[in-house]
């Protein structure tokens, strides 16, 4: 019987969660596959089968274990199953498009509930985005013009009746399924990942000076240009043209010009950094995470615009290494793409500036005298007083806001025509 052990996941890290097992007791793994899954106050990894053999799980789901403790052990002396050798897979059938062509479980299970018997099923008639009903719920819904889908259907196979559309026109307004008049209520445990944002959060309150700084940029220019461009990029370099790269851009630019921004406290001594290493905040399953983009100021967009790709996909899939979230040296958060209009970020410590964007909006502007509709972005940054001053902070968001108006000087940080005529 061999040992599995909770791996030693980081220096400042004594204990993780067991969030669930991925194999069942009594079931035969092979090497190196993964067996449950754990969560550090940081991040979520995998734990893997160390031998081939019979799963004894010692571990529950929701222990909190230190590292070192087993989370199961692998009877290697056990026969493999007969049927455990690899399966064999059918060819696919191909899409249109040539490729093969996957089935979904719930396709799967969509195939198997049509498969049975008209009798066993009862008459379905196809109502908007084909929801099943009932022919007389059918034909209540059509003569009472109500969104199918606000409706809580009871019947087999997801098939609204005729009661559920009477009880949704009973109760108008209400939330599919909500039971009325409710007075309970839920606990649930706090996850290590959301015991540290909380922790961190009210840390950096407390230890900072912290103070917000606001303007707004137009974002036609960028705009415009990446409807002109976005094509022929994601052609030549396989991502898209997003609006981080811009504004991940324009900051290693801006950092290099009020080193202060990009520079901690450390006791009685400031760090200040030749580089920029750019956390961007990502809402995770999990919670929210900070996955650092390393030498932002020395890659091309392409290169950002992969790096966001990447790291983002890690977050969601809760895959980021404890590297990738360690370091940063100024953050940005986009709280735009949630519909916040404006927002005080807070700091990410031990880091002293954060940068907020927000949601585009058109609106009326004063340009030239005269007023025009743009899209308009409000930008926030929170900023450490202790480190940075106001004046650096206001100059180094008007810099900001500058190099997004005009984005061809973000090719090398200078107006063109001015870097022509040495001004």
């Amino acid at each position: 019987m061999i040992d599995i052990k909770v791996p030693a996941v980081g220096e400042s890290i004594s204990e993780v969660t067991l969030v669930k097992w991925l194999k069942k007791e009594g079931e035969y793994v092979d090497r190196d596959e993964v067996i449950a899954e754990l969560e550090s106050e940081k991040a979520t990894f995998e734990v893997n089968a160390e031998k081939a053999g019979v799963l004894k799980m010692v571990g529950k789901e929701g222990d909190t274990l230190k590292i070192g403790d087993v989370v199961a052990q692998i009877d290697e002396s056990a026969a493999r199953p007969e049927g455990k050798a690899a399966e064999p897979v059918s060819a696919p059938a191909a899409s249109a498009n040539g490729s093969p062509a996957q089935t979904s479980v719930p396709a799967k299970a969509a195939t198997q509930a049509g498969s049975a018997t008209p009798a066993a099923q009862g008459a379905v008639t196809a109502v908007a985005n084909d929801i099943k009903a009932s022919p007389v719920a059918a034909a209540i819904i059509s003569d009472k013009k109500i969104d199918a889908g606000s409706i809580t259907p009871s019947g087999t196979g997801g098939k609204i009746l005729k009661q559920d559309v009477l009880e949704a026109l009973a109760h108008p307004g209400r939330l599919p399924g909500k039971e009325l008049f409710t007075r309970n209520d839920r606990r649930e445990k706090m996850s290590n990942l959301r015991k540290t944002v909380s922790r961190r959060l009210v840390e950096a309150k407390n230890t900072t000076a912290m103070l917000t700084t606001f303007n707004e940029v137009d974002m036609g220019p960028i705009m415009a240009l990446r409807t002109k461009y976005k094509d022929k990029f994601k052609e030549k370099h396989g991502v898209n043209l997003g609006f981080m790269s811009f504004f991940t851009k324009a900051v290693c630019f801006a950092l290099q010009e009020w080193p202060s921004v990009n520079a901690y406290i450390d006791g009685d001594e400031l760090v200040f950094h030749d580089y920029c290493d750019i956390s961007i905040a990502v809402s995770a399953p999990k919670g929210l995470v900070v996955p650092v983009i390393r030498n932002a100021e020395s890659l091309s967009m392409a290169g950002i615009e992969k790096k966001v790709v990447e790291l983002a996909t890690k977050a969601r899939d809760n895959k980021l290494s404890m590297e990738e979230m360690q370091g940063g040296t100024f953050t940005i958060t986009n709280g735009g793409v949630f519909g916040s209009l404006m927002s005080t970020p807070i700091i990410n410590i031990p880091q002293s500036a954060i940068l907020g964007m927000h949601k585009i909006e058109d609106r009326a502007v004063v340009v030239n005298g005269q007023i025009v509709v743009r899209p308009m972005m409000y930008l926030a940054v929170s900023y450490d007083h202790r480190i940075i001053d106001g004046r650096e902070s206001v100059s180094f968001l008007v810099r900001v806001k500058e190099l997004l108006e005009t984005p061809d000087q973000l090719l090398f940080g200078k107006d063109p025509v001015k870097a022509l005529l040495e001004l």
